[in-house]
């Protein structure tokens, strides 16, 4: 016995696109240094990137319970 609630909706089907050429076709590069990824103006403030890694560890641990 099934409900309405247990049936998948019918999605629209689409091309399956290897992320290759998805990273092809929007011109995304590797990284080639970890300093591409540096951010220093991220945060605003130390008491705002220590509220942001507290809320990081806290959501951490709520998920490994």
């Amino acid at each position: 016995m099934s409900s309405n609630a247990e049936q998948m909706p019918e999605w629209p089907t689409a091309e399956h696109v290897p992320a290759e050429e998805l990273a092809r076709r929007q011109g995304v590069r590797p990284v080639a240094s970890v300093d591409d990824l540096a951010r220093p103006d991220l945060f605003e403030s130390d008491e705002e990137l220590d509220d942001f890694l507290a809320d990081l560890y806290a959501s951490r641990r709520a998920n490994a319970a």
